[in-house]
């Protein structure tokens, strides 16, 4: 068993110190003495000197210290979660082949400020030993290194402040002979600030201004400079658990990354979907930009795509991150991200949404397989009954819009009702945006279709809000069905008769007498019972006017001059529907024996 003594004290205002020597008779042994205003701790062959500003050394150990966060680390020590300390020998150089190379000459002199600006801003250890190595310091500094570096690396107990703990860790690989000295040096200005801000970021996670200003305050009391705060800071911020996790595992993917020299599309989604997580749980992200500076990689592949399909991709990768206990769970914003990303896919016929939702159920049904939590298909699960929403309320909608004559049931209503008051628990306004806004925005919606949609939309909140009953919505959208297709009958009774008897429509008056013969025509087929709307049909009338115009003075222009512009200015302002006119154009260029590859260059918009 080994003993130990140890000294403690303080160098000046700055500086603490705790000296401790270990060994089976420690309390044989004098290992330290005052020299007018420095201590000295010596060994055989070794020393280790606290001056006022400053060490100095000779013989054999080195420096350690725990990492802090965002610190230049080599990527073997960064790629091993295991590493936890910085770790410097005396008299150590790296060849060009890697390799570790020590040389005698070991002495050496810093200043504390150059301590806690290299190594760790709150506390760094200085150690030497006799015993368990002999020979030139060369020799022993490579013996040291073999015997105790890996220890040394990976011990917890230098964050923990255990110096004991630590020295137990080490003995346990010394001979019985060896006597171990350890100095600790904490800089007490950092540590004040250090243990300061740590107690009011796990109070707060995001600090109000006024306490921040109280922090600001202490760093200039304390005389820290600008760079030391915001590394204490960092630090600290990264060891609260929950941010731990999730940069530990954005810093774990880089490095698989950085080691084969790209980044993928799945692994590019998983890291934004972690800075996602991160915005979530109030992670700073500035613990984010010290791993990209850390680990930067301009050999990134591939990664162009449409930005909702990148941003599929993160939230649906999140999910498995939850087998690392980090909390990627879905939540609101998350499912209305995937909600609009899915109606982007369909507007722009993309397969690859759903293609990545294939994969990602598949995915979830293996990982359950073998036995991952049942959490997993939860989230997927959630995922899936909006999905399923989203598309009966979109195949509702789109049916009542374009489908000329489409009838609407009490229990379609009844479902759009359901899922209205569910995706108003996501937002308040995304059923509306998700189902009528881009219908609205639909060039080829005609006028029926969106007299219909209005009836719809109005008609829900109208019902939610006990003005109007299912019944009632369903009887005026009846009437629009009526309306619509008697348009589409007047329609053509009109053109045809005035085709065949030269009906004249100019006047007022000639309006008048077409109506009275059009209503007998078709009271006597069957095909009317009462009187025909006058206002449907004065608009039937009017509408044949911008047709002709359209046809006999508008397109023939159009299609001499390549005139795309003046198209769509018809197409805008004379509330035709779009279906119809190209109808009319495709029956001009079959009539006027045209070619028709010129008509479709003249609807994508090409004039030349």
């Amino acid at each position: 068993m080994h003993q130990e003594i140890r000294l403690h004290g303080h160098l000046n205002d700055t500086v603490e110190y705790f000296a401790t020597a270990a060994a089976r008779d420690v309390y044989r042994c004098y290992f330290y003495e005052a020299v007018d205003k420095s201590l000295r701790f010596f060994s055989p062959g070794n020393e280790f000197i606290l001056h006022p500003d400053g060490i100095s050394h000779r013989g054999n150990g080195g420096t350690f210290c725990e990492y802090m966060f965002g610190v230049d680390m080599p990527l073997a020590d960064l790629a091993k979660e295991e590493v936890r300390n910085r770790l410097v020998f005396y008299g150590g150089t790296y060849q060009e082949n890697g390799s570790l190379k020590f040389i005698d000459q070991t002495d050496g002199q810093m200043s504390f400020d150059r301590v806690f600006f290299e190594g760790n801003a709150v506390h760094n250890y200085f150690f030497f030993l006799t015993g368990s190595v002999s020979g030139p310091v060369h020799e022993q500094q490579d013996a040291l290194l073999r015997l105790l570096g890996k220890l040394l690396k990976r011990s917890g107990s230098a964050s923990a402040g255990d110096e004991s703990g630590l020295i137990d860790e080490v003995f346990g690989l010394l001979g019985h002979r060896s006597s171990l000295y350890l100095i600790k040096l904490i800089n007490k200005k950092h540590k004040a600030y250090h243990d300061t801000f740590r107690d009011l970021y796990y109070t707060y996670r995001t600090l109000p201004d006024h306490e921040f200003a109280k922090l600001q305050q202490l760093a200039e009391v304390l005389g820290i400079d600008r760079y030391q705060q915001e590394r204490i800071r960092i630090d600290v911020m990264y060891k609260h658990p929950d941010n731990r996790r999730i940069v530990d595992e954005y810093k774990n993917i880089l490095i698989a990354c950085d080691r084969k020299g790209t980044i993928s599309k799945l692994e590019n989604a998983r890291l934004t979907r972690l800075k996602t997580l991160s915005v979530r749980n109030k992670i700073p992200s500035a613990l984010f930009y010290t791993l990209d500076e850390m680990l930067k990689n301009d050999k990134l592949v591939d990664l162009e795509e449409q930005d909702y399909i990148s941003e599929t991709r993160q939230i649906l990768v999140g999910i498995f991150l939850q087998e690392r206990q980090i909390d990627a769970s879905i939540d609101h914003e998350d499912m209305i991200k995937l909600l609009d990303a899915k109606r982007r896919a369909s507007e722009n016929r993309d397969h690859t949404f759903e293609q990545i939702l294939l994969e990602t159920g598949k995915a979830c049904d293996e990982k359950i397989r073998d036995g991952a939590d049942i959490s997993l298909l939860e989230s997927f699960s959630y995922i899936i009954t909006f999905f399923d929403r989203y598309d009966n309320t979109s195949a509702h909608i789109n049916q009542l819009a374009f489908m000329e004559n489409g009838r609407f049931s009490e229990e379609m209503i009844r479902s759009l009702l359901g899922n209205r008051k569910a995706f108003a628990e996501l937002g308040r306004d995304l059923f509306d945006g998700l189902f009528f806004a881009g219908v609205y925005d639909n060039k080829y919606l005609g006028q029926f279709g969106r007299k219909k949609i209005r009836t719809l939309q109005e008609g829900l909140i109208a019902i939610e809000e006990n003005h109007l009953t299912i019944q009632g919505l369903l009887r005026r959208l009846a009437e629009i069905d009526e309306n619509e297709r008697l348009y589409g009958l007047l329609l053509s009774h009109i053109k045809e008769r005035i085709r065949n008897f030269y009906s004249r429509y100019s006047t007022r008056a000639e309006q008048i007498e077409l109506l009275a013969e059009v209503s007998d025509e078709l009271r006597i087929k069957g095909r009317l019972d009462g009187e025909v709307p006058a206002p449907l049909f004065f608009d039937v009338v009017v509408n044949i006017k911008k047709e002709a115009v359209y046809l006999h003075n508008l397109l023939p222009r159009i299609v001499a001059e390549h005139d795309t512009a003046l198209r769509e200015d018809f197409l805008e302002n004379s509330g035709l529907d779009r279906f119809y006119v190209e109808e009319l154009e495709r029956e001009y260029f079959e009539l006027n024996r045209l070619d028709m590859e010129a008509l479709y260059l003249i609807r994508k918009g090409f004039n030349a």
